[in-house]
């Protein structure tokens, strides 16, 4: 669907769909009966529906917001942002989205269960110094800010509403033996319950019936986080991370206004893509070797940072990039009016994170050695495979993007005159919230015009 024409509701979705993890057992065990209930078997081959699938939940009740973990969580998840910014955009020139706080918050999850040296890794790649270690705290407490964003927000003479949700789920084999503390602390600090299934024997119609989840998180966005052939019968647990929003411009760019206008490749190429254009005040900064400026959301409190490199400079400033200098350029930006020209865009990309998050520095979780006793001390576990795929499309009236990750672990500033910005060359962008800083969508734009 041509960007300008999908989000004719006049807003903004961003769906920020997480990490999946399916767990597995390393050996011919025979599941200990569960005391938490059991889930009925379905006809082979078929998805049993939502309503019939036990819901188990601990009777933790959920962690208070801890403020520290609500300062924190700016500087860790822009550092994990940021590596994995870095690892995926090297050795290519292609566009990239990707949800850093999707991932981040599944794979925190996941860490609640590592123990040893897989769990000292993980804290590494998670920067969870920067949460003082407790990285359930820092999520709990963004994922507590979030949700007291949505609502309804006055733009010009109307009003409109913002949507913004986050979710999280388990998905666990009926009968297997999981450790009470493990799903007491993910009840307590992410608001997790379990849904049993059965994938010894119905692997398929349990995989089905994850993605369904997934689909009613995300409007449909994502029909099939999962794969054929992921899940198969040592599958044990799959834990599930959604955030859906869906939000206007606070400042939307009139449709009359946009143009054709050439956008100029790195190697010197151009094509020709429909520019967005407005005049109004924005946050705006310039730098040595780059040019920045904000674009708030309804309500004020979640943004887009654009960040233009000079022409020439784009590896340069790319590559100086880090979680200090986000947090500067955010500081740097001064209010003032701003003649804005922003290429519309929409593509996504695909990437494995398995070999990327162990060049990171946690790769014993792909192995062996990996120790994973925390979720269970029925099995050994290990992570075989970490997938991703984003979304995003960016038009007059909002911005569109979407995002899955699964973990598949098996046995085993402005000047007083208007400044004129015009993106016609590679840029990057972040979608934040802006009290914290924290970013939960990055990625850049090499040719708008590529899907």
């Amino acid at each position: 669907m041509p960007a300008h024409r999908s989000l004719a509701w006049g807003g903004l979705t961003l769906l920020l769909l997480g990490l999946a993890v399916v767990a597995g057992c390393n050996g011919d065990d025979e599941p200990d009966p569960d005391p938490t209930g059991t889930a009925e078997p379905s006809p082979t081959g078929t998805a049993p529906a939502m309503t019939d699938i036990a819901l188990v939940m601990s009777d933790v009740a959920r962690s208070d917001v801890d403020p520290a973990g609500v300062a924190s969580a700016g500087e860790l998840t822009n550092a994990f942002a940021l590596d994995l910014y870095a690892a995926l955009s090297e050795g290519n020139d292609d566009n990239l989205v990707f949800s850093p706080y999707s991932a981040a918050v599944a794979l925190a999850m996941t860490r609640e269960g590592a123990r040893g040296q897989t769990a000292t890794e993980m804290d590494a790649v998670l920067h969870a110094d920067l949460a003082g270690g407790d990285l359930a705290a820092v999520f709990n407490a963004l994922e507590q800010s979030l949700a007291a964003i949505p609502g309804e927000y006055p733009q010009g003479e109307d009003t409109v509403e913002l949507e913004l949700a986050t979710a999280n789920q388990l998905f666990g084999q009926s009968g297997f033996g999981f450790d009470e503390a493990f799903l007491g602390r993910l009840a307590a600090e992410y608001g997790a319950g379990m849904r049993l299934v059965d994938y010894e024997n119905e692997p398929e119609p349990a995989r089905q019936l994850i993605n369904e989840w997934v689909g009613e998180q995300t409007r449909d966005r994502i029909p099939e986080l999962i794969p054929q052939g992921v899940i198969d019968e040592l599958t044990r647990l799959v834990l599930t991370n959604a955030i859906y929003l869906k939000a206007p411009w606070l400042l939307p760019f009139e449709e009359a206004a946009t143009s054709d206008d050439a956008f100029t490749r790195l190697d010197g190429s151009e094509v020709t893509a429909p520019f967005m254009r407005q005049q109004a005040s924005f946050g705006y900064a310039a730098g040595d070797g780059y040019s920045l400026v904000e674009l708030p959301y309804v309500g004020g409190q979640l943004s887009m940072l654009v960040l233009v490199p000079d022409e020439g400079r784009f590896a340069e400033v790319e590559a100086g990039l880090d979680a200090a200098g986000v947090a500067a350029l955010r500081d740097s930006l001064v209010g003032g009016e701003v003649v804005l020209a922003l290429p519309r865009f929409e593509f996504r990309t695909q990437s494995g994170l398995k070999p990327v998050l162990a060049d990171l520095g946690m790769p014993t979780a792909f192995t062996g050695d990996a120790d994973f006793s925390g979720i269970t001390s029925e099995a050994e576990l290990l992570i075989q495979d970490v997938l991703h795929e984003a979304f995003i499309s960016v038009d007059e009236e909002g911005t569109e993007a979407a995002a899955a990750t699964a973990v598949v672990v098996g046995l085993t500033s402005a000047p007083a005159e208007p400044v004129e910005l015009t993106v016609d060359r590679p840029f990057l962008f972040l979608i934040q919230e802006r009290e914290t800083g924290a970013t939960l969508f990055m990625g850049r734009v090499m040719d708008p015009t590529a899907e």
